[in-house]
């Protein structure tokens, strides 16, 4: 069994028999090893996470969160049919600025849900993670250092294990970032059971689980996931049974609008986790959004603003000390405006050093976590269990590391770092603070424990603090960085919740400290600072993004005097990395199988044709305007294409294409049987009385169950008025290249080919494209000859 395939993944037909999955609202079995295309597991960590056809095909599987789910495109192109028209020009003006209004309410709900969300679980954790900690420590310091290690390992254990079942039983799809499928879903893919309820509840109780636990990652990416999920829910009324029928919500039942709230979400993520509105905006716009325009940045701006007023309503409700553990450090904001920022010439050499290091150790860190995600999938093939006792060991080598590293480093007097005897300030044995005291006599404090022993936001914190240049060994600093390093790549990919934002802030600071203390001959910039320019030096590394890392920065920051020299180290970081290796995320949607369409096509591309392209395929599945129900009936049941070239006979012996009409259309037809005795087309007025927009912006693509009778098989069809009369077309001389730019720009669910020449005796159509067809891996599959093109480009 794992050495057979499936034949969604070998590149033979997808027929109803052969199958589980026939359309878009299918997935499958992710416990089967039959439905993952990979048996019991991968036999190589060289082979892709699901194995990929070597033909051209419309049929795809692919990794969302932790669940292997059978894919398909989303409808973002506008559908230009009869019904469509009818319903736009019927249209009153109190309906159009309802209409309007009700985007901007949505984007205004988005904003004020996810900041509210986010407040609560940075409280949550704050005092989670709080008690925790201080407990551990009167334990240590009552020298009963083995119950301490057995609290905070056991608590830690059962934090993880909480958020583990969750993830593992209730909503696979909720574990990880969820970054990768919302890049993807933006793209044009559809990714299922992603942006619903279970999974918003999941994401949320177990991001504070997860991050309260200790193990090395952030809430940034679960936020993302969550404003995502929030602005999906939002637009369609919820889900399943429980989907509220409003008359109102008929606006947002289409693809389109989806997408823009759900981009509106995703830069509220951003915002709530950074409390960088404008941040927020620029990385949906640099990081995660294919289509862009200047009404979504307009709303995806008021969202984040609201975030922004949401969280500092909450840190001005907390202050003093009002929410438990939660203060003003239950956001991420290092304020480092009172220093002063200075340069030198003789600075542009130590910092230019951060940035080639954070290049390379960013492709480095891609590198080897893209090793690990594949020996994880190993792991996680053998099913829950699996999924569940990996995570749990990770959590004990994470409560292992944390605990025990502190006690391998020796103290540090308080005099030492500058400060007088009796000085409140060191040590600190309250609940946050730069110099735990921790297993240290009185008067002095163990730097490492200060890393180690706080959330990670305390931590981040207390790594950028400046005026601090004394405050950390080198030798503490090396342990932090090795074992963040460590923890960071076993830790992501298990099935809990997780974001890579923060452990990779924390690495990047960490290295900059160190390139601080190194070069304290060259440096005079504050070693804060460094480790501000570390952070983000290491980011743009591993995630390839500049302008909104900028940004982030620079809100985090609050100096605009950093701004000169953080885009100086961004620059140098990403042209590094972009020389060893793709993005992180880039690299996480390849593992996982998402078609995701690149904004720049391979070279070779422009030496093919999409002629070429559709002659490897199996022809194209027509339909005539007036079509039998059998025929009609013959193609639902034995394909499961979601589009078909519609042509027309306007006089014997000329044929010429009339459009695309999907399969939901089609379904809905047949479930209304709105069938003709004749063979006739229809007046516009006898569509618009059975069919309504509401009804065909249903995505049902299957007639299982459906019986018809053979008087209603040799009945007819009029297709016309379902027909998108204006699907985007080429001509079958294209380059591929121009074409996969076309279908990326105007988010293309389907492109037709039609001939250069037309005539009587030459057919409407060539054939149509999918973005499975314009995806690299799949055209050299057909055409092994590019691959030594591929190699000399």
């Amino acid at each position: 069994m794992a050495d057979k395939p499936s034949p969604a993944l070998s590149g033979e037909p997808t027929t109803a028999p052969e199958t589980k999955c026939k359309h878009e609202d299918c997935v499958e079995d992710p416990e089967d090893p039959a439905s993952t295309g990979t048996g019991a597991g991968i036999s190589s960590l060289e082979q892709p996470l699901l194995k990929r056809s070597t033909t051209l095909t419309a049929s795809h599987l692919a990794i969302v969160g932790a669940k292997v789910s059978h894919i398909e495109s989303l409808d973002y192109e506008i559908i230009e049919n009869d019904l469509f028209k009818h319903d736009w020009r019927s249209r009153s003006n109190v309906e159009v600025l309802q209409y309007i209004f009700l985007k901007w309410a949505m984007a205004f709900l988005v904003g004020l849900l996810t900041g509210v969300i986010a407040s609560l679980i940075n409280l949550a954790i704050e005092n989670i993670s709080g008690l925790k900690m201080l407990h551990m420590v009167n334990l240590v310091r009552a020298k009963r250092y083995w119950a301490g290690f057995l609290y905070f390992a056991g608590v830690n254990f059962a934090l993880t294990f909480g958020a583990a079942v969750l993830c593992v039983v209730f909503a696979p799809t909720a574990a990880g970032p969820g970054i990768p499928e919302i890049k993807a879903y933006l793209n044009g893919v559809d990714t299922p059971n992603m942006f619903g309820f279970p999974q918003l509840i999941v994401k949320i109780i177990g991001s504070i689980g997860a991050v309260s636990s200790g193990l090395d990652l952030g809430k940034e990416g679960p936020l993302v996931h969550i404003g995502a999920c929030l602005a999906n829910l939002l637009s369609q009324g919820g889900e399943g049974r429980w989907r509220l029928r409003w008359r109102w919500l008929r606006y947002f039942n289409n693809d389109r609008d989806r997408r823009d709230l759900i981009t509106c979400g995703a830069s509220s993520g951003v915002c709530a986790a950074f409390r960088a509105p404008v941040g927020g905006v620029l990385f949906a716009l640099e990081e995660v959004a294919t289509w862009w325009r200047s009404a979504l940045l307009w709303r995806t701006f008021f969202s984040t603003a609201t975030v922004v007023v949401v969280l500092r309503g909450f840190i001005e409700v907390c202050r003093n000390g009002r929410c438990g553990m939660f203060g003003e450090g239950g956001l991420i904001l290092f304020d480092v405006s009172d220093v002063t920022v200075r340069y030198r010439a003789g600075d542009l050499l130590p910092v230019t050093l951060v940035g080639v290091l954070g290049g390379v150790l960013g492709a480095l860190y891609n590198h080897a976590l893209h090793k690990v995600l594949r020996l994880y999938n190993l792991i996680n093939a053998k099913g829950r269990l699996a999924k569940l006792a990996l995570a749990l060991a990770v959590s004990l080598l994470t409560s292992a590391g944390l605990y025990l590293l502190p006690f391998a480093v020796p103290c540090t007097p308080c005099s030492a770092a500058g400060f007088a005897a009796g000085d409140d300030t060191c040590p600190t044995v309250g609940k946050s603070g730069n110099f735990k005291q921790f297993n240290c006599p009185a008067g002095h404090y163990n730097d490492l424990a200060s890393l180690l022993h706080a959330t990670n936001v305390d931590a981040t914190r207390n790594i950028f603090s400046t005026a601090t240049a004394g405050e950390f060994r080198l030798d503490s600093l090396l342990i932090f960085f090795a074992i963040y390093c460590v923890l960071g790549l076993v830790t992501f990919g298990i099935a809990v919740p997780s974001g890579l934002f923060l452990p990779i802030i924390l690495m990047g600071s960490a290295y900059g400290r160190i390139a601080a203390l190194v070069l304290r001959r060259f440096a005079t910039i504050d070693h804060g600072l460094y480790a501000v320019l570390g952070a983000a030096a290491l980011m743009s590394g591993s995630m390839r993004m500049t302008v909104s890392l900028c940004v982030i920065f620079l809100e985090l920051t609050n100096n605009l005097l950093l701004l000169p020299i953080t885009m100086f180290v961004l620059l140098i970081a990403k042209t590094v990395g972009d020389a060893f290796n793709p993005s992180i995320y880039e690299i996480i949607l390849d593992l996982k199988g998402l078609p995701f369409l690149e904004p720049k096509p391979e070279q070779w591309m422009k030496d093919l044709a999409v002629g070429e392209l559709a002659a490897a395929k199996p022809r194209a599945v027509t339909l005539q305007v007036v079509e039998k129900v059998s025929t009609v009936v013959a193609v639902l049941r034995s394909t499961a294409h979601n589009g078909f070239p519609v042509t027309d006979r306007p006089r014997p012996g000329v044929s010429e294409l009339h459009g695309l009409v999907l399969r939901s259309h089609l379904v809905a037809v047949m479930k209304k049987r709105w069938f003709l005795p004749e063979r006739r087309r229809t007046e516009e007025w006898e569509a618009r009385e059975r069919f309504s927009s509401t009804e065909l912006a249903e995505k049902d693509g299957s007639i299982d169950g459906m019986e018809f009778s053979p008087e209603e098989m040799e009945m007819y069809v009029d297709l016309h008025p379902f027909t998108n009369t204006t699907p985007y077309t080429v001509v079958e001389t294209m380059s591929v290249a121009k074409a996969v730019v076309l279908f990326r720009t105007c988010a293309l669910r389907h492109m037709l080919i039609i001939p250069k020449f037309q005539g009587p005796e030459i057919q409407p159509i060539v054939g149509i494209l999918t973005r499975q067809d314009l995806r690299a891996h799949n055209i050299l599959g057909a055409f092994p000859h590019l691959a030594n093109k591929k190699k000399r480009h």
